[in-house]
């Protein structure tokens, strides 16, 4: 279990215990990497090889999530935060609050106009609870948007950690989808992507949950493929 002292220590902050603004400063600048590598070729046909696909599919998919970049506009990697995920993960100690609540949704880029995403606020104000593996594991990561819950299947060594990887660049961010395809077993369902998007249904059900359709998931995979 990773205590309050031990993320403040990771990401440079004083390590008293207790989370507050300089601490959520530093977590914001540890996450930071604005000469981050992006993907090159080289790493699409080696996850490609990897997965047992075509880089056309592979790509395909890396176009579709990241909308071809894994990092934000101030150099932090992608991340999303589920506060649903955080009740669940604390039996709803915290709930109701803006960052635990019972029901999906809640998103918002920056209601209160701070100049941070809401999405760092909500995981900051997670971490204050001293809960801080499970704040971690109630974000997703990255390009490919992956929970941090999934970090002892993939590999990781903590959802910290898990979340730290995806601050080195995209090709980081490329492996961990690869991990999650593999420990998934979805390997046919990635070579089953065509320019039909039929043939996209089942691993945009499989990796985008139920609302895939919503989402028309399928039909953006199938026209990456056709572009």
């Amino acid at each position: 279990m990773t205590t309050t002292a031990e993320l403040q220590a990771i990401v440079g902050a004083a390590t008293d215990g207790i989370w507050g603004p300089r601490s959520k400063a530093a977590l914001l600048s540890r996450f930071r990497n604005p000469q981050a590598a992006l993907i090159q070729p080289t790493d699409l046909a080696g996850a490609a090889t990897a997965i047992g696909c075509s880089i056309l599919q592979i790509t395909a998919i890396w176009k579709v999530e990241s909308n071809g970049r894994g990092f934000d506009a101030a150099g932090r990697p992608k991340m999303l935060y589920e506060r649903h995920k955080f009740h669940r993960f604390t039996g709803g100690r915290f709930s109701p609050a803006p960052f635990s609540q019972s029901v999906y949704g809640g998103y918002t880029r920056d209601a209160d106009r701070n100049g941070v995403p809401d999405a760092w606020d909500r995981l900051s104000e997670a971490i204050a609870t001293g809960m801080v593996d499970a704040a971690f594991m109630s974000a997703s990561w990255g390009a490919f948007q992956i929970m941090g819950e999934w970090w002892d299947e993939l590999g990781y060594q903590s959802a910290v950690d898990m979340a730290l990887s995806t601050v080195t660049g995209e090709a980081a961010q490329l492996d961990m989808l690869v991990r999650y395809i593999r420990h998934h077993r979805l390997e046919d369902e990635v070579k089953a992507i065509t320019s039909n998007p039929e043939s996209c249904r089942r691993f945009a059900a499989a990796y985008n949950g139920p609302r895939y359709e919503r989402n028309k998931y399928h039909q953006k995979l199938a026209k990456e493929i056709r572009a």
